[in-house]
């Protein structure tokens, strides 16, 4: 398909309001899904990032690397185990996923944002205690053989206690692309794993970010996910909220609805759920008119964002 110039032109015209309005603000995205593994797509993302800051946008990202992991795991000789879609961590894991997020897969993505023209940096929760972390309790499971309840410790598996913004305030200001791994640090010097989805939801909740983007396989939220046709534009809080009470958002999708919720709760303008599987998928849901995947409002806010 060719572009004619005054097709580009308009592109370019549609994106002015956006540009201005978002100016000097803060948009924190969620990178994953097969947007990590695509060769296309990572350089892409990589290049979306670095055309926001070149505008004067303050990007921050926050990835996780869950097939990663398990290949590692596997070449190892170490099986994965999954309670509840949380990946059961213990001390050998734990420092599986630490060399994994921290030492490969942030690396490779701050070197593809500096190759193509950002100033990117790499950061870990532990870094200046950015993410600090408390230990998720043991989790109830039911023994599908004895219908039995039983509790299941995770291991080094935890959840947000408080981000440090400070960090991530001086780099996105003096010019850099925050790159953070989901890993935490907790009161006690040991490390811990933790959900993405979670990490990004906080951070934008403490930084107040404008919008909070989170990458995905799939095109967005669905009234009824086995129709195509009910993708769902524009919703709220309380409608997703609703959506997850009646179990008609499921897998992996449930940490993502949840994230946006605490994070619009928190102050967050908006966010959004959208198919990463689409080149270039942030500059179209942040500069174009129609957008992409769903936008998620709090309650009573007006829906042409």
């Amino acid at each position: 398909m060719v572009i004619s110039f005054d097709e580009r032109a308009a592109c370019l015209v549609e994106a002015i309001p956006y540009i201005r309005s978002f100016s000097g603000k803060t948009f924190v995205v969620k990178y994953g899904g097969n947007a990590m593994i695509n060769e296309e797509l990572k350089r892409a993302v990589a290049l979306d990032l670095v055309l926001m800051k070149c505008i004067g946008l303050h990007p921050i990202v926050v990835h996780g690397g869950g097939p990663e992991i398990t290949q590692m795991m596997n070449r190892m000789g170490k099986e994965a185990r999954f309670v509840s879609g949380l990946r059961v961590t213990d001390e050998e894991t734990m420092e599986i996923v630490q060399m994994v997020l921290v030492g490969k897969v942030n690396k490779d993505i701050v070197s593809l944002v500096n190759t193509l023209g950002g100033k990117a940096v790499g950061l870990s929760g532990q870094d200046g205690s950015v993410i600090t972390a408390r230990r998720r309790p043991p989790e109830r499971v039911v023994d599908r053989k004895t219908g039995e309840e039983q509790l299941v410790d995770l291991g080094h598996v935890g959840d947000v206690d408080r981000i440090e913004p400070t960090i991530l305030q001086h780099l996105s200001d003096t010019g850099y692309i925050p790159v953070v791994s989901s890993v935490g640090v907790g009161p006690d010097g040991e490390s811990y794993n933790i959900n993405a989805d979670f990490v990004a939801g906080e951070i934008a909740r403490t930084l107040e970010a404008e919008k909070l983007l989170m990458l995905t396989d799939v095109e967005g939220l669905f009234e009824d996910y086995s129709d195509k046709s009910t993708l769902i534009s524009t919703t709220t809080v309380d409608s997703v909220r609703t959506m997850l009470a009646q179990g008609r958002v499921e897998g992996g999708m449930i940490p993502k609805v949840q994230a946006c919720i605490n994070a619009i709760e928190g102050g967050v303008a908006r966010a959004h759920i959208i198919d990463g599987r689409r080149p270039h998928s942030i500059l179209l849901e942040m500069f174009t008119d129609a957008g992409l995947g769903t936008m998620i409002l709090p309650e009573g806010a007006g829906r042409d964002a």
